[in-house]
């Protein structure tokens, strides 16, 4: 714990101790929480920011504070708790997507399949090891155990990974060249296969001028990774530099790592239907099944007399928008986003998707006019948002059936998720729930807060145009949640 840390702890708990003691309204003080919250957001050192702020009580629906609430603003991530909201209520909470293996060939008297199988998806973003314990290929292990025990030995045809359920672009509108690398810049198909990245991890040598130790999980020959990175002493500073040519999976490493350190990343998988069909055919020949035909893709409509010969339902509704808004995971924001344009428009991608989202914020009366949504993760950087608008999403969530199914997904702060490592030692630590947003030049939180008195709030804290990069936003914002808690 840092010097600071402990002092502003100290404080905070100064703080809870008077509050409590003087505490007798039955509602937070406007006028109270208006010069605490001013004192915050006029800092100094956030003077060129941007703040949008709206702040209401659950009890009542009366705004307690509010800043530029109708301005047009970058949510970030805040975005998911609109995507999530929806899913939630158009799906249910109980949903599965299921990803099939099918064929229209004969199965043979000598388990021999006379033509292609495709391997379906149909945008069941837990195919991940995030949702078996760390093994990615679970799914396509279980799925591979029912082939045998249907008596599939061969595939005379190819096996082609189908990802025709989701037409359009794979990214996100103006998500940003440099994003397209990493893990949060994945690709979107309809067949997601491990979040559609490798994890890359680097671990030194023994001794300086040794190659550093390169670890690729899952393992594949499909994302050809090749390192040229060194050991250095310890204390040295590390120098890594990536490089994947766009459109390639192919990945060089190059640089230094000092003994000591670590380096580790998850890299984006180029097409990724193809890199799912790819592990699966692995996963059938370690199973004794062989492939004859080569490892394809496909959009098109499957054949006639294609039938089911294995499935796999995905995890439930609850269970993906929880790991979406306590991890902030962008390709299952993305991927639930084309799902609901399937499901209430009729077409799978990202437009159909936001008049999903659109018609569900005209059913909750939740005013979203001058918003202009780009994706489902928060990731463009043109979505535009206003406080308002979310704040009543949340006061809405707060009456929905699946109300505590939707709290339940949210991070808390000081405990797990984003929020993780937040707020902790203060008044805010356990009673904020909410979902983080950060960008460059772009953070926010969005959710409730349980007053020490019992009072109920929601609230949403945006902050855009923040030049200072060295967590003064951020730090603001944890304040602001902190007086939110002792609000009297």
């Amino acid at each position: 714990m840092t010097g600071g840390g402990a002092v502003r702890r100290i404080a905070w708990a100064a703080l809870l101790v008077l509050t409590t003691a003087l505490s007798a309204a039955a509602d937070p003080s406007k006028g109270r929480l208006k010069k605490a919250l001013d004192r915050i957001v006029e800092r100094p050192g956030l003077a060129h920011a941007f703040w949008g702020i709206e702040v209401r009580s659950l009890r009542t629906g009366r705004t307690l504070y509010e800043r530029n609430a109708d301005k047009g603003f970058r949510p970030a991530s805040t975005l998911k708790l609109v995507t999530t909201a929806a899913a939630l209520d158009v799906l249910g909470p109980e949903a599965r997507l299921r990803t099939t293996v099918e064929t229209a060939g004969r199965l043979d008297g000598l388990g021999r399949i006379l033509g292609d199988v495709f391997l379906v998806g149909r945008g069941d973003p837990s195919l991940s090891g995030r949702f078996a314990e760390g093994a990615p290929t679970a799914a396509f292990e279980a799925m591979a155990d029912g082939l045998v025990a249907a008596g599939v030995r061969r595939i005379e045809g190819r096996l082609v990974g189908h990802e025709g359920a989701f037409p359009g672009e794979r990214r996100g509108a103006d998500w940003d060249w440099e994003d397209l690398v990493w893990g949060y810049g994945a690709e979107v198909s309809a067949l997601s296969f491990n979040d559609n990245v490798v994890h890359v991890t680097l671990v030194p040598g023994e001794r300086p001028g040794e190659p550093a130790v390169l670890e690729v999980f899952p393992w594949t020959p499909f994302v050809p990774v090749v390192s040229t990175v060194v050991t250095t002493s310890a204390g040295l500073e590390e120098e890594i530099v990536l490089e994947k040519p766009p459109g390639s999976n192919r990945v060089f490493l190059s640089g230094t790592l000092p003994r000591g350190g670590v380096w580790e990343g998850d890299v984006a998988v180029e097409d990724p239907a193809r890199f799912a069909a790819t592990v699966f055919r692995e996963v059938l020949a370690g199973k004794g099944i062989l492939v004859i035909g080569e490892t394809a893709t496909s959009s098109d409509p499957l054949p006639a007399g294609t039938r089911v010969l294995v499935a796999h339902d995905g995890v439930s509704m609850e269970r993906l928008i929880g790991e979406i808004n306590k991890e902030s995971q962008n390709l299952l924001a993305e991927m639930l986003l084309r799902v609901l344009g399937g499901r209430v428009v009729g077409e799978a991608t990202a437009e159909k998707g936001h008049e999903a989202v659109a018609g569900f914020l005209d059913s909750l009366e939740a005013p979203h006019g001058g918003w202009g949504l780009r994706d489902g993760s928060g990731l463009s950087r043109t979505n535009i948002v206003t406080p308002r608008g979310l704040a009543a999403l949340l006061v809405a969530m707060d009456r929905h059936p699946q109300a505590a199914v939707f709290r339940e997904s949210l991070a808390v702060a000081g405990v797990d998720g984003t929020l993780e490592e937040r707020m902790r030692g203060t008044p805010a630590e356990g009673r904020v729930v909410g979902k983080t947003g950060t960008l460059r030049r772009v953070n926010g939180l969005a959710g409730y807060v349980t007053t020490v008195r019992g009072e109920r709030l929601a609230f949403v804290l945006l902050v855009n145009n923040q030049v200072d990069l060295s967590g003064v936003a951020k730090n603001a914002i944890d304040d602001i949640a902190n007086a939110l808690a002792v609000a009297r």
